[in-house]
């Protein structure tokens, strides 16, 4: 029997210990959920920053010792599959440990675009969409998911909980949908964030598109089990929240927006966010426009300095560079002719250009968007964003300019930047 309240501990200032961490764990999962049977545990991918080896090595000295069967999955959603010795580099597992701690546990990735990956488990009709979306959307939407799970009889989501420009804050039942989903819900709730803005749905707990994917986590018949992280820019735990996934999650979305937002006094003309390694492709590189649009003046720039990315999109990069990066409008605009473009793709696009308007055929960003990448200038300007040579941007000049209106970030795209003034939703 799962536990009605989550089982936790955390606060903006505190760093968990080993001991406060496996206490956590254990009480807030009981043992009747995971004791001689098969678990699946969903992780995250190399997007996401948490303390991944010690809690991988954590379940598996403890949960996986009265387990019959102790997996893991990289819910990877939307990103590119991972090689299996970047998924023994994720989770800290050396190849002497692959042959004798884990030597029983399958290491798998979720293949979104594999044939046979998901099952169709039940539909959202067009009028409970109209509900849910307060009348933005009206169709009927199938949901699909990865067919592995009935494989087993516990789900454990265990990931970290962020600031999410689609969702509102990461974590929790998203391990399902997009994280071991496929198919036109994965679209459809995508699609939706981009026209329900993110400006009215990153940072804030309550959205649309989270009550829909907790709509879709309730038709999985697998009983599911989360253990959700708030983690601090030192990699180290700040919080840990054991549970139901709605309930584990939501008390982890409270402490990361204590934790993951700052609130500056004033906009800033130029902001410049230096990507870390973990985003090697554009497509999770604009995470670092998601976090810092909202500090960005009317008309100013926003740079994405990431020397190592050389990619688009490893996987939709086709697609991007057919439709370019616009404002919402521009594609609402012209749905017909990208009808053969997934909306996923749709969303990811004007998500990066950012907010702006489309009017007699003239589309106005709100700010400029520039990358200081190593993606060529050509390719830029084929879809629609600025480039400067990233050799050129002198990093600590900038830093010296705050005052003269510039603000320099370090390891953009986790913590949400916002204006002082702006704690509550537009609607």
């Amino acid at each position: 029997m799962e536990n009605a309240m989550a089982v936790g501990i955390g606060s903006r200032d505190s760093k968990l210990s080993d001991e406060q961490i496996e206490k956590v764990v254990l009480e807030g999962t009981p043992e009747s959920l995971y004791s001689g049977k098969k678990v699946l545990v969903l992780t995250p991918d190399a997007t996401r920053s948490s303390p991944l080896p010690m809690m991988i090595h954590l379940l598996r000295r403890t949960l996986g010792e009265k387990t019959t069967r102790l997996d893991f999955m990289v819910a990877n959603g939307t990103h590119r599959q991972m090689k299996e010795k970047e998924i023994l580099a994720l989770y800290g597992i050396t190849s002497k440990e692959k042959s004798t701690l884990f030597k029983d546990n399958l290491l798998l990735n979720h293949e979104w675009d594999g044939k046979n990956t998901l099952v169709k488990i039940g539909v959202l009709g067009s009028l409970e969409i109209a509900a849910m979306t307060d009348g933005l959307f009206k169709e009927n939407v199938d949901i699909t998911i990865n067919k592995r799970i009935y494989d087993y009889d516990l789900v454990l989501i265990l990931g970290p909980v962020f600031p999410h420009e689609v969702v509102g804050f990461s974590g929790g039942n998203k391990y399902l949908f997009p994280g071991i989903s496929g198919g036109e819900f994965l679209n459809f709730f995508h699609w939706l964030a981009s026209v329900a803005t993110s400006e009215r749905i990153i940072g804030f707990k309550h959205t649309n598109v989270r009550r829909i994917i907790d709509r879709a986590a309730s038709l999985v018949s697998v009983p599911r089990h989360n253990i959700s992280m708030v983690v601090r820019s030192d990699n180290c735990l700040a919080g840990l929240y054991v549970g139901k996934p709605e309930d584990a999650w939501s008390d982890a979305a409270d402490l990361s927006a204590q934790t993951h937002i700052v609130y500056t006094k004033q906009r800033y003309k130029k902001v410049i966010g230096i990507a870390p390694h973990m985003y090697d492709e554009l497509w999770v590189g604009g995470k670092v426009m998601y976090k810092l649009e909202p500090i960005v003046e009317d008309g100013g720039e926003l740079i994405i300095y990431a020397p190592h990315i050389k990619e688009i999109s490893y996987s939709w990069g086709d697609h991007l560079r057919v439709t370019g990066y616009h404002v919402v409008e521009y594609f609402l605009s012209r749905m017909d002719e990208f009808r053969d473009v997934p909306r996923l793709a749709l969303s990811h696009a004007a998500l990066v250009k950012g907010r702006g308007t489309y009017r007699n055929g003239v589309e106005k960003p709100r700010i400029n968007v520039v990358l200081a990448t190593s993606i060529p200038e050509e390719e830029c300007k084929l879809v629609n964003l600025g480039y400067v040579d990233w050799r050129t941007v002198d990093i600590e000049a900038h830093r010296k300019e705050q005052q003269a209106g510039t603000l320099v970030v370090d390891h953009a795209g986790e913590t949400l930047f916002r204006i002082e003034d702006e704690r509550q939703p537009a609607l």
